[in-house]
C-alpha cells in the first residue's frame, strides 16, 4: 500500500490513514486490475468512470473530518471505495449514485465487507438527499461546473463540503466550503485535480 507516500504527502491523519490500510482496494477493481490495485492512480471501473487514486480519496477524507457523530453524505458512488473509507469513520454515509450498473456493483462490494452503516441511493446526485438532509459533511467524488446550490442548502451549519469544481478535461478545484453557525459560507481551494464530470439525466439543467 503506498500510505507512506500519501503520508509524505501531507495526509498525516492517524484515522485516515489507517482506514486505508484496512480497506481492500482490490475488491473495488475488476479482476484484470487487482495488480494495480494498491497503485497511487485512479483506475478505471467501467461506465466511462473511475476509482480516484488513494491519494486523493485520503486527503478529501482527511479535510471532510468524519467521526462517530457524523453524518455524511457522497455524491458518485462509483465503486463505492470512497464511501467504505467513509463509513469506517462516520456514524452514517448516505450514498447517491447515478449509473445504476455501478450502484449495484457497489452495493454488493459494501455488503460483502459488512459495513451496515451505508444506505445508497440511485438518482441524481445534484439534488443530493433532501430527506435525510441536513448533513455533517458532504462528499462530491465527481467533477462539477459549480458549487451544487441544493447540496449546500443540505449542510448543516458548521459542516463541511468537499468537491471538485471547474470543466471537463480542464483543470479543476478541489474546494473546501464550510458552513458556519450563521449559514455563512467560505471556501477554499486546496489543489488542482481532474475528476470525470457529475453524471445527470439528459436536458436536466435545473
Amino acid at each position: 500500500m503506498v500510505s507512506d507516500q500519501i503520508e509524505a504527502r501531507g495526509v498525516t491523519s492517524p484515522a485516515v490513514l489507517s482506514a486505508l490500510r484496512r480497506i481492500p482496494r482490490h475488491l473495488f477493481v475488476s479482476e484484470a486490475l487487482i495488480p494495480r490495485a494498491h497503485e497511487d492512480n485512479p483506475l478505471a471501473i467501467g461506465e466511462h468512470q473511475t476509482i480516484s487514486q488513494p491519494y486523493i480519496v485520503a486527503l478529501m477524507t482527511q479535510v471532510a473530518n468524519p467521526d462517530r457523530d457524523t453524518r455524511v453524505l457522497e455524491i458518485g458512488t462509483g465503486s463505492g471505495y470512497q464511501a467504505a473509507v467513509l463509513a469506517s469513520l462516520a456514524g452514517w454515509v448516505y450514498t447517491v449514485e447515478f449509473i445504476e450498473n455501478l450502484a449495484r456493483r457497489a452495493h454488493a462490494t459494501l455488503s460483502q465487507l459488512g459495513f451496515d452503516n451505508i444506505s445508497q441511493r440511485i438518482g441524481d446526485g445534484w439534488h443530493g438527499w433532501k430527506e435525510q438532509s441536513p448533513f455533517d459533511i458532504i462528499v462530491v467524488t465527481c467533477g462539477a461546473l459549480e458549487i451544487p446550490p441544493l447540496l449546500l442548502a443540505q449542510l448543516a451549519p458548521g459542516g463541511r463540503l468537499v468537491v471538485p469544481v471547474g470543466e471537463v478535461q480542464e483543470r479543476q478545484d478541489l474546494l473546501l466550503v464550510t458552513k458556519d453557525a450563521q449559514g455563512r459560507v467560505e471556501q477554499r481551494s486546496l489543489l488542482p485535480v481532474r475528476f470525470v464530470p457529475l453524471v445527470r439525466p439528459a436536458g436536466d439543467g435545473a
